[in-house]
């Protein structure tokens, strides 16, 4: 069996969603988000969609797991990986080049080290009895097992602290086995930026979905029901602005915030995407303005090994 999917990462604001999109266009492909916060809907300006730039020539470019939850539910990496294996299934039966681009380092190695994620059945025992800890102490519990899978959310919040407890105690004791898994050989490329230039883009990124209504995306949320402590739990844009509008900062403290926590964000995606490299994972750095270089290369790997097989 040869290659099977084209892998697009990079930190937030590199640019790897127009490569990607540009690529599945001329690739007959179709994009499959690895995003954690980019499943829900209306969470447009805040999360980066970007929508527009999966129209190519005029036509759009399918893109999967964006918009598939109201932002009132979780989504977790098992529910990332469950829904991964389903649509890369579909698109391989129809005869198209699965493209997973994303920057959330934790549903990429999901996917790329074929994490055992079991699921956790409900037992209410145990989440009665989680829900009397405090989060101090739900984090004790959750880093007394064995795991690499903690990211900052997981730990800060205590919906999904309990969450990833429940898929922890499910890992150890399994109530069934695993469902059957597609077999996937990945081709993976990282978009990489000067780190100035990254800096920059950021900041530019920034102004612009202020100018076009971040703030009230926000505010609308909340107004439809969102509580502040949910909003705040989805990180970044979301935690600051809505600390701007409960009046506990000023507005220009707002954006100088966020642009400094967006620029140490994208420092932790590419310490995680190194870390991947040193577990094994083979990434092909190309830089972020140069297309027909990634272009060309995964053309050679398409070359040497053979897609749609299998």
């Amino acid at each position: 069996m040869g290659k099977n999917l084209i892998v697009i990462l990079g930190a937030t604001a590199s640019g790897k969603t127009h490569l990607a999109a540009r690529l599945a266009s001329e690739l007959q492909g179709e994009i499959i988000s690895a995003d954690s916060r980019q499943v829900y809907r209306g969470m447009d300006l805040g999360t980066g969609k970007d929508l527009h730039q999966y129209i190519i020539d005029g036509r759009r470019v399918p893109c999967h797991l964006v918009d598939i939850l109201d932002p009132s539910c979780e989504f977790n990496v098992y529910d990332f990986q469950k829904r991964f294996y389903e649509v890369f299934d579909q698109v391989r039966k129809r005869n198209r080049l699965p493209v997973l681009c994303g920057g959330t380092g934790l549903y990429l190695e999901a996917v790329l080290m074929s994490y055992q994620m079991p699921q956790a059945v409900s037992d209410p025992a145990l989440t009665a009895l989680l829900s009397e800890k405090t989060i101090p102490e739900l984090q004790e519990i959750l880093c007394s097992y064995p795991t690499q899978l903690h990211n900052r959310t997981d730990l800060d919040d205590r919906g999904r602290l309990i969450r990833r407890i429940e898929i922890e105690a499910a890992r150890k004791n399994p109530a069934r086995p695993d469902a059957q898994r597609p077999v996937i050989d990945p081709a993976v490329f990282g978009i990489r930026r000067d780190r100035t230039d990254l800096r920059r883009r950021i900041a530019l990124r920034l102004k612009e979905r202020i100018g076009q209504g971040m703030i009230e995306e926000v505010e609308g949320l909340h107004t439809n029901g969102l509580s502040w402590e949910r909003l705040e739990s989805f990180g970044l844009e979301y935690r600051f602005i809505a600390q701007y509008l409960q009046d506990k900062i000023t507005k220009d403290e707002m954006v100088s915030l966020l642009a400094i926590a967006i620029g140490q964000f994208a420092k932790r995606q590419e310490t995680w995407f190194r870390r991947m490299e040193r577990r094994g994972i083979d990434i092909t750095w190309v830089d972020g303005d140069d297309y027909q270089t990634l272009k060309d290369r995964i053309m050679k790997a398409m070359d040497e090994e053979t897609f749609f097989t299998g």
